[in-house]
């Protein structure tokens, strides 16, 4: 019988069809992995090459891009700009002017673009992405960009960040030139102070210290100085015509700046050169602009004596002013809640014989509230202050003295689970004398911040120091992270537990009669299932963050709500990837404000029936955490470390650590980005899907029925859904089977790869004594037990929204990794042949072995380089008038070694890695 064809996808994918139907057979029978298998054979013995890998991964990363732009297309509903336009003027149905004024004068969204690391796409990917779900064309023109990865650096981010604000800006000025004419054409009298702002924008990249030690302050300085030259030469450029001598001023302000920026791109470390900088910074000069005030009064003013068209246009630069300031948005710096309690400590506490978490520290906080006064500071003071924390202010002053003095600073506590750190955090805010300018707001996403939230807010509230602090800012701000929330208790626990600490907010602020302020609630996540993002719909997406229900509990108490979102890293600056993009995400926006709801609508059933819901969330939330604490997991999530991941970042994934720890590498040493990658890296996003249907088991029907009448039932069955669509249990096992020592021995039994027979028994050898088999089959006989119990009540909940592509696009996963396994299986079978070589820097053959098991693969190449050189000192190099016959033609470097070995397991990880992102592009995103 010959073998079947395995030449093209279309070949891979009939095969993987072909193997499925032997499951029902034999029920343990892994069709992934066996196409892996027959895959291996064939590039061990040579009828497939690394080349044919290559060109399959490449038709197979074709098609990953193109799922990812027909995504963006059928979420946005990508449609021509003109056509944006007419939905916008629909939108704008208002027939009374200061109906219409409220309405379009308050965001429907901030929006927050942040830098976490996701830029799994190149530059040019990402741009041939976005061009292909701009146009609607989803053939595989989008397929022409180069695959080699960008150097990412915190500039790189800083730039690719400028360049979706700045799409969003121009898409905002757009919809902000159409209801000027609305207004305009309906109003005539009145249109004139009309003061649009249907969206508000925001940045914390080179801002965010959180685990972070390579962005120091002098970087947020320069990166402040160059947004403020950026945006003045814009505000510039659109007065050019009917504002010039305004823009004459502005152009100046910008080219200062301009240089005020370039001294800070200095190396500061010596006080001459810090001194210089700093001095011509706050120095008096005529081109010196820290306020934007007067010229928007300015701009104004001239409107009302313009014609309609030279009014309408220094309207819409006053509103591009009054909305980003003297920036390209607002900024957000972020610091850990231990940062803030190691800097008040020494003020509270000096003697650390005091809890913070106690009544006594709380007291002493309030006393040192009372007793504040500002003081000055200087960038000198900057510059020696050694504390996280306490520079994190000094900078905002700094700031907010000589940059821009007008838009507002957000201070981001990460871990916040103490009132006392709030206060520290106004505290400090008071001494620098920023308190009317910089809103604290305390982040709420791990399990016990979650669990006790409520409580918190509620004692933060109870405050008198931080009641009036939230009047004279207006707002009470908090943030909600479902990134790392989700990693800690499951996706849908993490959702429900964080719109129930939204609904507490509302109450909070009744009980503590702060109806008059503004609630600003940032609510962060990323572009994955696991991360938060709701891949249903673009009214999925938004509501999961924040649903109905909990906007109700605002809108019924009279409270202004604030809703701000996150769009982080490159995954998420693909929404302002294109003009065309970046107006259908606001026109989308401003059709359905986020802070909108149904004041008046009946209590859904999913609050009603608490006795079933609270329940179901309970039980989903055991499973979760029983899958966090158990060995068997964490072993199974780090078997190869972060090998299976792209660089996406310059942040990085984990601590270094030595090979000791990573053999017993701890989930918490792993970020939730690079966890959720691997989850679906592994083919099962275990923190979504996990946990629900053995809630659902012993009352299915009931619980069922419940999410079939409810909305937010519905919606959370919808992520189940698509989660599901794409996960394979059968995947999970596969990986662990790379481990199984009895396939390794077994596979030259019959003869056929006598080649590799030695290979695969050093390889079956060494992995007697590894447990990742085990471990891998264990966890994927949990996952299974669980989804037969899920299935079971999908059969009772009809599936709103099937696609029609599922199957095929199951195929193509399991294509993709079964790839994945052969080229894993040439890269190990390589490795055990490599010649034995000595012992260096307390690192074995042994020790490089491991490297390539956990997929520390640079790292085992460095050793093999090391061993194994190509570069020699040549004999010609030196003058020595003696001549000698040695070197021979025997004693050759180890070009063959390169060759045979590390230049095949070198491209083969490369191909591995290529994969990864073709894998995470058919999920949407990465991590």
């Amino acid at each position: 019988m010959s073998e079947p064809a395995l030449s093209t996808v279309n070949d891979l994918e009939a095969r993987l069809q072909e193997l499925h139907k032997l499951t029902a057979q034999t029920p343990l029978y892994n069709p992934v992995f066996q196409l892996g298998h027959e895959l291996s054979r064939r590039l061990e013995n040579g009828e497939m090459s690394l080349h044919d890998i290559e060109a399959l991964v490449a038709e197979m990363e074709c098609e990953g891009l193109r799922a990812r732009a027909a995504r963006l297309h059928r979420i946005l509903e990508t449609i021509p700009l003109v056509e944006n336009d007419a939905r916008i003027d629909a939108a704008a149905e208002e027939d009374d002017f200061s109906a219409f004024a409220a309405r379009w004068q308050r965001p429907a969204a901030h929006v927050v673009f942040t830098a976490h690391p996701t830029f799994l796409l190149t530059s040019a990917q990402s741009e041939a992405v976005a061009l292909s779900a701009s146009s609607g064309d989803l053939s595989n023109s989008v397929c022409s960009a180069p695959a080699d990865r960008d150097t990412i650096t915190l500039d790189y981010e800083h730039a690719r960040a400028m360049e979706a604000m700045a799409r969003g800006q121009k898409a905002r000025d757009r919809i902000n030139a159409h209801l000027l004419d609305i207004a305009a054409a309906r109003w005539p009298k009145r249109w004139k102070s009309l003061q649009p702002m249907p969206v508000r924008f925001a940045t914390w990249v080179g801002y965010d210290m959180d685990g972070r030690t390579d962005i120091g302050w002098s970087t947020s300085i320069r990166y402040r100085l160059e947004e403020k030259a950026m945006r003045l030469a814009d505000y510039a450029a659109s007065l050019t015509a009917a504002a010039p001598e305004i823009a004459s001023r502005l152009e100046r302000a910008a080219a200062h700046t301009r240089d005020m920026a370039n001294n800070f791109c200095k190396d500061l470390s010596a006080p001459e050169a810090l001194s210089e900088a700093a001095n011509a910074l706050t120095a008096d000069s005529p081109d010196k602009l820290v306020s934007l005030s007067a010229i928007i009064a300015e701009l104004e003013h001239d409107a009302c004596h313009a014609d309609n068209e030279g009014a309408r246009q220094l309207l819409l630069t006053a509103a591009a002013m009054r909305a980003d300031g003297l920036g390209m948005g607002w900024i957000h710096f972020r610091v850990n809640a231990s940062q803030l309690q190691n800097a008040i400590r020494r003020r509270i506490d000096p003697d650390g014989k005091l809890s913070l978490a106690s009544q006594a520290a709380l007291v002493r906080m309030r006393e040192l509230l009372a007793e504040v006064k500002p003081l000055r500071s200087n960038f000198a003071a900057l510059a020696i202050e050694n504390g996280t924390a306490v520079r994190q202010f000094l900078a905002m002053a700094q700031i907010l003295a000589h940059i821009d003095a007008d838009a507002p600073i957000r201070m981001l506590v990460a871990e916040c689970e103490q009132p006392t750190t709030v206060l520290a955090a106004l505290y400090f805010a008071k001494m620098f004398g920023i308190d009317d300018k910089v809103d604290v707001s305390p982040l709420f996403e791990t399990e016990s911040a979650l669990e006790h939230g409520g409580r918190f807010l509620d004692a933060v509230l109870a405050e008198p120091a931080y009641r009036d602090y939230a009047r004279r800012r207006g707002r009470v701000s908090i943030q909600t992270g479902f990134s790392d929330a989700g990693r800690f208790v499951g996706q849908i626990p993490a959702a429900l537990a964080i719109e129930r600490l939204q609904g507490r907010l509302a109450e909070a602020m009744v009980a503590n009669g702060l109806t008059d302020v503004a609630a600003l609630i940032f609510n962060t996540g990323g572009e994955s299932m696991g991360r938060g993002c709701h891949p249903s719909s673009i009214d999925d997406r938004f509501d999961w963050q924040m649903p109905p229900w909990a906007r109700r509990r605002f809108l019924r108490a009279g409270i202004k709500l604030e809703p701000e979102v996150s769009f982080q890293g490159g995954d998420g600056y693909l929404w302002f990837g294109s003009d065309e993009l970046a107006l259908a995400m606001l026109r989308r926006m401003a059709e359905k404000p986020l802070w909108g709801a149904d004041a008046d609508a009946p209590t859904d059933i999913f609050y009603r029936r608490t006795d079933l819901s609270l329940d179901f969330y309970r039980a989903i939330r055991r499973v979760q955490h029983a899958h966090l604490e158990s060995q068997t997991y964490s072993r199974a999530i780090t078997a190869f470390g972060l090998g299976l991941l792209n660089d996406t970042g310059s942040r990085k994934s984990r601590r270094q650590s030595d090979l000791a720890a990573d053999r017993g590498m701890s989930l918490r040493q792993i970020r939730a980005i690079p966890h959720n990658a691997i989850l679906q890296q592994l083919g099962y996003p275990v923190n979504v899907i996990a946990g629900v249907g053995t809630a659902s088991d012993g009352n299915r029907e009931e619980i069922a029925e419940m999410l079939r009448e409810s909305a937010r039932g519905r919606q959370l069955i919808r992520l189940v859904r698509a989660a599901n669509s794409l996960a394979s249990i059968k995947t999970v096992a596969a990986y662990g089977e790379l481990f199984n020592s009895a396939y390794w021995a077994s596979r030259p039994y019959r003869g056929d790869e006598q080649h590799i027979s030695e290979a695969c028994l050093t390889l079956a050898e060494y992995l007697t004594k590894d447990d990742r088999v085990g471990v891998f089959r264990r966890l994927a006989s949990r996952l299974r037990v669980d989804a037969m119990k899920l299935h079971k009540l999908f059969d009772l909940v009809p599936d709103e929204t099937p696609e029609p592509d599922h199957e095929h696009t199951r195929r193509s996963l399991g294509v993709l990794q079964s790839l994945r396994i052969a080229l894993f299986k040439h890269m190990f079978l390589r490795a055990v042949t490599v010649p034995p070589f000595s012992r260096a820097n307390d690192i074995s053959r042994e020790d490089v072995l491991e490297m390539f098991f956990t997929l520390r693969v640079e790292d085992a190449l460095v050793q093999l380089r090391r061993a194994f050189p190509v570069h020699f000192p040549s004999i010609s190099d030196f003058a020595v008038n003696e001549p000698s016959d040695y070197p021979d033609s025997s004693a050759t470097g180890y070009a063959h070694i390169h060759r045979d070995y590390i230049d095949p397991i070198e491209r083969s990880y490369a191909l591995s890695l290529r994969i990864t992102t073709a894998l995470a592009n058919e999920f949407g995103a990465h991590g």
